[in-house]
Parts: C-alpha cells; sequence; structure tokens
C-alpha cells in the first residue's frame, strides 16, 4: 500500500507539495483552485516527500530513503516567495527535516549508511526555524498564523501579518520541534520562542476550569472563541505538553498536562464520548458533534496511563468507523454524519497503535486490519489513494495530503511488526503530532533552554503512579490482554447513542453530567442478546400480531418476572424528554414514546413517576426494523438505574410504526411483553397449544361477545381481590372470592381478556369454537389444552 502510494506521487507528482490521486498529477499552488487554509500547507517545497522521509526508514526502505534524502537536498527551496501556516509548515516540514536527519544520524553512526551524510538535513530545518521565526514577532509571544518564507511577516511584500487571532493549537504545537531544534544546533532562540507562547497559552487558561479556548488574540491575548475540547483547534497543545516532558524531561510541562488533564477528565471527558465545553462555564455544552481529529486522544490517555477511558474512547470510535466505513470529519453525539468528509485521517490508527502496544490484546491487531481493508476497498484508486468527499455515497476527493504517508503507513506498520524487524529501538524516540520522530536522549544530550523553570505549581492534588513516569505495560497489563475486554465490552458494538447533546438535569458534584447510553448489537456469540416481544392480545389481533423487541439491562427483567396484559398509551410529549403532560392517561398504562433527544433512562424516570407501568420505545430512524438490523441492549446512563423498576422494550422503527397505527385503527390495544419462548398461541407437537405459566395465565376469545362462567377454583387470590379483567368488562357482579370457597358468580366479558394475575393458580375457561376445557394451572406447570387453544 505503502509502495503505491509513495510511488504515485514520485511518478506522477514530485516535486510537486501533493499528488492529486485522481487526476493523476502533482498539486501545484496557484495552478489548481484554491482551496482556502487547506492550501497553507502547500510552500512549494516537495511537501510530501519531506514528510515521508523518516517513514522510509521505519518500512526498512533504506534505498529509497538515501535517494529521497539526496533529492531533497538537491530540489527543496526554502526560501520561496509563498505564504504558509507556521503550524503546519512547523509539524510537517521542520518536523519532517528533523525526523529524517534523526534517522540518517542514527545509519550513519552504524557505519553501514549515510557516510556522506554532513547534517545536511539539519542545516535545511535550521534555514527553516529562521523563515519561521518572524512569526512570534508579536506583542504577547503568540505567533502570527501565517508567514511569508521569504518576506516574513511584517514586510510589505509579506502580504500577511494583518491577521489577530491564532489557533490554541496553532501556537501550542511548536515546542517539540523547536526544542530539538535548538538543541541540536545549539541556538536556543528557537527553544526560547516557543515556551514564551506556551506560557502565555498557560497564563491565559480559565483558572476556574483549567481549560483553554480554541482561537486566542495573538496581540492582547484574549479569548475569541471560548469552546473547549480536545479536538480541532486545541488537540496538540495537550499532547505537546505531555511529549515536551518525555522529549525534554522538565516537569512543568507535566505538571501544566496533569492539570489540564484533570479539567478534561472532569469537563469534557463522559467515557466514551469527549464533549465540547465552555471554558468559563463547563457545565454548558456547546455542540451536538465531535470532530474526527479527538481520534488522537485515546492515544494520549495510553501516554499517561490512563487505560480505561482510552479503551472505551477507541471503541466508540470503532464502531463509528464500522458503521461509516471511516470515521466521518464530524459526527453527532448519536453518531450520525455531521460532516461527511474523510481525507485519511491517520488519528485513529495512531491510538489503535498505542493500545495494542499498551495492552498486548490482538483485538488491536483486527481494528488495524479493517483500517487496511477499508482503505483498500474504499479509497485506494489507480494513481494513489483519494480522499473520502462523503463517507456516506464513498465520493472521492482529488486530494492525498502528506500526512497519509506520514502517519497512517507508520503507525500500521508499526502495529503490524515486531520490534526485531526494525532498524532501532522504536522506544528510544518520541512521535511528534505529525509522527516524526525525535530521539528522547535530547532531554539529558543536549542543554536545556535557558530559564526553563517556573515556579513549581502549589497545592496539586495527590498525583497517581504514572504522574512522573512513562507508563511500563508490564506495570499495566502484565500478560492480562483480557483486561481491556473487560472494560471494551460495556461499549462494544455501538449503533447509536440514545441521549441529546445538551446537559442531563441531574447535578453532580456542581457539573451537569452528559451521559451516553450504548445499544449493544447481538453479533457475537459472547454476547447472546434475548429477543423480547410484544404481542398484541386485544380484537382484531388476538395475539396473532407479535413484534420481535429488544431488552433492556435495566428496569424489570422480564425472562424472570412476568408483567401482564396492559393497554398502551402514546405518550405527550413523544420524546418524553420534557414534564409529561398526559400523566393522569399514562397511569396504569404501557406507555409508547419515540427515541431520541434525552436519555432512555431519564424517559423511563419521568414515565415511570408519571403511573407507567412499562414502557415501550419507538425508534426513531426510519426504516429501521428487525430483519435488517441486530438487535441491541438499552444500557443506562452511567449512574445508578436502580430506581427504575418499570419493564422497557425497544422497537424499530417498521415495528413501530405497525403498533401505533394499531393505536389509530383501535382506540384501546392491550400488548404483553415477555420473552419470546413464552409467546402465548405458540404451537408445540401434534396437541395443540402450548402456554408457559408461572403467575399469568391468559385467555383469548374467539368471539366477541363470548360468556365465561368460572367454575370451582380450588385456589384463589389470596384475601378479597377478585379476578380483574383487562378490557371491556361486563359483570353481572363483580367475582368477589375468599380462600377455599367456590365462586358460581356468572359474569362475562365482551371483546377482551381475563386474567389471573395474582393468584398462585386458577381456573379459567377456554374455547376453541366448540371445544370447552376447564383447567386448573399450577404455577410451576405447563399448560395444554386436549385440542386447539
Amino acid at each position: 500500500m505503502f509502495d503505491h502510494a509513495y510511488g504515485s506521487y514520485m511518478k506522477y507528482a514530485y516535486p510537486a507539495d501533493e499528488l492529486m490521486p485522481l487526476s493523476c498529477r502533482g498539486r501545484v499552488r496557484g495552478l489548481e483552485p484554491n482551496r482556502g487554509d487547506i492550501d497553507d500547507s502547500l510552500g512549494k517545497f516537495s511537501l510530501t516527500l519531506i514528510d515521508t522521509l523518516d517513514t522510509l526508514v521505519v518500512l526498512n526502505k533504506l534505498d529509497e530513503f538515501e535517494d529521497a534524502v539526496r533529492r531533497t537536498l538537491r530540489d527543496v527551496r526554502l526560501d520561496n516567495d509563498v505564504v504558509v501556516s507556521v503550524f503546519e509548515t512547523n509539524i510537517r516540514v521542520l518536523g519532517g527535516l528533523l525526523g529524517a536527519h534523526t534517522m540518517a544520524d542514527m545509519l550513519r553512526q552504524r557505519g553501514e549508511r549515510m557516510q556522506w551524510y554532513r547534517d545536511e538535513l539539519l542545516h535545511m530545518a535550521k534555514e527553516l526555524g529562521h523563515r519561521l521565526l518572524p512569526a512570534f514577532n508579536t506583542t504577547s509571544g503568540l505567533p502570527y498564523p501565517r508567514v511569508n518564507l521569504r518576506y516574513g511577516v511584517l514586510n510589505p511584500l509579506s502580504r500577511t501579518g494583518t491577521e489577530s487571532d491564532t489557533c490554541t493549537a496553532c501556537a501550542g504545537t511548536m515546542i517539540l520541534e523547536f526544542a530539538a531544534l535548538s538543541r541540536l544546533s545549539g541556538e536556543a532562540v528557537f527553544e526560547e520562542n516557543a515556551r514564551k507562547a506556551l506560557d502565555v497559552l498557560w497564563e491565559k487558561r480559565q483558572r476556574g476550569s483549567d481549560l483553554v479556548g480554541t482561537v486566542i488574540n495573538i496581540h492582547n491575548g484574549d479569548w475569541v472563541r471560548r469552546d473547549s475540547g480536545v479536538g480541532a483547534g486545541i488537540d496538540s497543545y495537550y499532547e505537546y505538553l505531555m511529549k515536551a516532558y518525555v522529549l525534554l524531561g522538565d516537569n512543568v510541562y507535566l505538571e501544566r498536562f496533569n492539570t489540564h488533564y484533570r479539567a478534561i477528565m472532569k469537563y469534557i471527558s463522559q467515557p466514551p464520548l469527549l464533549l465540547n465545553v465552555h471554558m468559563h462555564n463547563p457545565t454548558v455544552s456547546v455542540r451536538s458533534w465531535m470532530d474526527s481529529l479527538l481520534a488522537f486522544f485515546p492515544g494520549l490517555q495510553v501516554l499517561r496511563g490512563d487505560l480505561k477511558p482510552a479503551i472505551e474512547t477507541h471503541e466508540m470510535l470503532y464502531q463509528v468507523t464500522k458503521q461509516h466505513k471511516f470515521l466521518p470529519e464530524a459526527f453527532t453525539t448519536e453518531f450520525r454524519v455531521h460532516w461527511g468528509q474523510h481525507p485519511l485521517r491517520p488519528e485513529f490508527a495512531e491510538s489503535t497503535y498505542y493500545l495494542y502496544k499498551a495492552t498486548g490484546d490482538p483485538y488491536y491487531l483486527r481494528v488495524g486490519q479493517s483500517i487496511v481493508e477499508k482503505l483498500n476497498a474504499h479509497a485506494r484508486v489507480p494513481c494513489g489513494f483519494a480522499a473520502v468527499q462523503d463517507v456516506r455515497t464513498g465520493a472521492h476527493e482529488d486530494r492525498m495530503d502528506s500526512f497519509f504517508l506520514a502517519e497512517m503507513f507508520k503507525y500500521l506498520y508499526l502495529l503490524f511488526s515486531e520490534k526485531n524487524q526494525l532498524h532501532f529501538d522504536i522506544d528510544d524516540y518520541i512521535f511528534t503530532t505529525e509522527a516524526h520522530l525525535l530521539p528522547v536522549s535530547l532531554s539529558t544530550s543536549q542543554p536545556p533552554c535557558r530559564g526553563n523553570n517556573t515556579v513549581r505549581l502549589s497545592q496539586l492534588p495527590t498525583e497517581d503512579l504514572f504522574t512522573y513516569s512513562c507508563p511500563s505495560t508490564q506495570t499495566l497489563f502484565p500478560n492480562n490482554p483480557s483486561f481491556a475486554k473487560t472494560i471494551r465490552d460495556s461499549y462494544k458494538y455501538l449503533t447509536g447513542v440514545g441521549r441529546a447533546f445538551h446537559a442531563s438535569p441531574e447535578a453532580h458534584k456542581g457539573v451537569y453530567r452528559v451521559k451516553l447510553v450504548a445499544e449493544v448489537t447481538q453479533t457475537t456469540e459472547e454476547e447472546e442478546v434475548e429477543p423480547l416481544l410484544v404481542q398484541l392480545i386485544s380484537p382484531p389481533f388476538l395475539g396473532r400480531t407479535v413484534l420481535t423487541a429488544g431488552p433492556a439491562k435495566f428496569g424489570m427483567d422480564l425472562t424472570k418476572q412476568e408483567h401482564g396484559v396492559s393497554s398502551i398509551v402514546k405518550t405527550s410529549p413523544y420524546t418524553a424528554c420534557g414534564p409529561i403532560e398526559n400523566a393522569e392517561e399514562l397511569s396504569g398504562h404501557i406507555a409508547l414514546a419515540l427515541r431520541g433527544d434525552c436519555m432512555f433512562a431519564a424517559k423511563a424516570r419521568r414515565l415511570q413517576e408519571a403511573g407507567a407501568i412499562g414502557v415501550i420505545f419507538i425508534d426513531h430512524r426510519e426504516g429501521s426494523n428487525s430483519a435488517e438490523t441486530p438487535l441491541f441492549q438499552m444500557v443506562g446512563d452511567g449512574g445508578s438505574t436502580a430506581d427504575i423498576t418499570i419493564p422497557l422494550v425497544f422497537l424499530f422503527s417498521q415495528e413501530g410504526a405497525l403498533l401505533t397505527s394499531a393505536l389509530e385503527d383501535h382506540s384501546n390495544v392491550d400488548v404483553l411483553m415477555l420473552p419470546k419462548e413464552r409467546r402465548l398461541g405458540k404451537t408445540t407437537g401434534k396437541r395443540g397449544g402450548l402456554c408457559r405459566a408461572r403467575s399469568l395465565v391468559t385467555l383469548l376469545p374467539t368471539g366477541d361477545q363470548e360468556e365465561y362462567k368460572q367454575q370451582g377454583d380450588s385456589c384463589l387470590t389470596p384475601g378479597d381481590e377478585h379476578m380483574p379483567c383487562s378490557y371491556g368488562q361486563t359483570a353481572a357482579s363483580p367475582p368477589s372470592h375468599r380462600p377455599g370457597l367456590p365462586s358460581t358468580d356468572p359474569w362475562s366479558v365482551s371483546r377482551g381478556t381475563l386474567l389471573c394475575q395474582r393468584g398462585p393458580c386458577c381456573t379459567l375457561w377456554t374455547d376453541s369454537r366448540g371445544d370447552l376445557s376447564s383447567v386448573t394451572v399450577n404455577p410451576t406447570d405447563s399448560l395444554t389444552t386436549p385440542s386447539k387453544t
């Protein structure tokens, strides 16, 4: 796959910055239609080649690496009159040059290859560093977002310098490359400027929440956008604080990271979701969707040693990829597509690699296999790999970003390779956000930046085991890869989320908790989902209409406890996400409620409080049905659901439409909710119906005005309670029974069902159009009629 992608770039595009895989030609800035900010990565410096250099060494393509370095030194110029993104040029080009220098120097020192190399790539990196430095010429120390490679920022010819804002990640993702450049070149100016920008972001954090915003004014340090998350606009700021500690050995970076991380886990992380909140009021969620860039975060959590939420979020992301083939550029908290593009981003593969290395669980090899298969099936084209324009249609975009070669193939190759297959020890290096390799020996072999110590943070909470050390896989998982599975299983096979993005009204330590309700599909032998049924009992259905339903992991367990026949009432509002308006009508009945807008558990509590004795949830996704969609189990909201005691089942859209249509056509509809094997009227053998009876027996009349006489009850309901008649009851006098006294009161049932719900046993009549039988049923008996039921 790499050969196809890299070979296509070299054949059709080089020395252009990028390959256009559908057009089979290079993308040269100014010659193609302008794509806005995307083109800020292109600087006429053979971007894809430089970004790919150290990947060649990782993949053991040493001949190609040596040839590519010679081409870079011969062909690439860095003094072009072009305005580029400071952030993208730093991570892709400066990082690419430093990573390639690190690899070339390593090979040279071994005496096998690159004996001709005299640090030329490092000299190029230093030149580029000086061309980026003018961006830091601001009153705050935060860099301009763009710089002209030839004229800097404020030069009249620069065509830049009028910007006032930059993103947090743009300003905070310089320290690895700039510090490495300083320590390799001996020029401290690079590390000092990157450090100053980080200092400003730290000082400008919101002190109450310890969160940062997304966009900041580079002149006065005021926040322009105050939404806070771990995705686009902020992502690599957090990553670089953690990795700066690993690379440079400076505790200040780790203390800052840990402070932010506690805030992230308190306000933003709602496993498996990662939300965006308002930095000044983190109880407020600011949007109902997540962007794909946050897929790097589980990998960062692995470095932090916090494996449980990493496994949970990664599993959620994996289910999104299974649903949409790729991770959409943005997706809602109910896993629907928000933005359909997929520009072959590598962050999900990155986290997969980290989790496999931390857990040793072969599950993550299978995740990697799925990435490989989907790329080949849906992105591979004759001239490389093409970005997906919309995951819903599979349409391609004429684009193959350099990060696809720099990161995707590096992480996938490392995921599947053994250590002894590499030319070097991968643990001696740290990955930049572009997956370039920098040696961790820089923390001791080179002097740090002057004045690099700040006042130690005071009043920090007690740190955990991994605060000041890189996590050891033997400490985390001593030969126990099944540990990851136990965490993952709660979120495995997610197909949707039954919660709105707004906060639920359940306060927890002053913070509104936004929770997930997972739906678990039945796709493996390990996790069987036992189907339930909704059986329509009242005429004209008479038990012949049976709908397959999914169970809940909370509420009454219908496999162990029977519920009985009840009529259904549609909830108002239908989603049951606000105050119930028809509580009086619902009381004593089964509520019909539409999925969506809030959590299943929240709906259930609301309806239970309104007096409903059960809930049937109906899917809001049009066209869904049990024949084509695997059943799932509704899961609680993360807290205790012991207070929910009524039975809950879920119908897909098409089955739900049958039920609501029946209610529209017949003002009263009685239903049973029960396990599949206890379906009433189920035939077995040659002799007719088999009905399993515990505390409920149901009589299904076949005529409209048939008279049923109760005879010789030998075991009746204790006390003075009488048999209820659930629907259309007419009686000469209400039956009243006392233990041991048979009743002979005649009474009739019109278009309904005769129940014995509370008694330990009961006697009833069955009518089969001529065959009349009287049968006494004990709690543990099976009832078989002499003929038809």
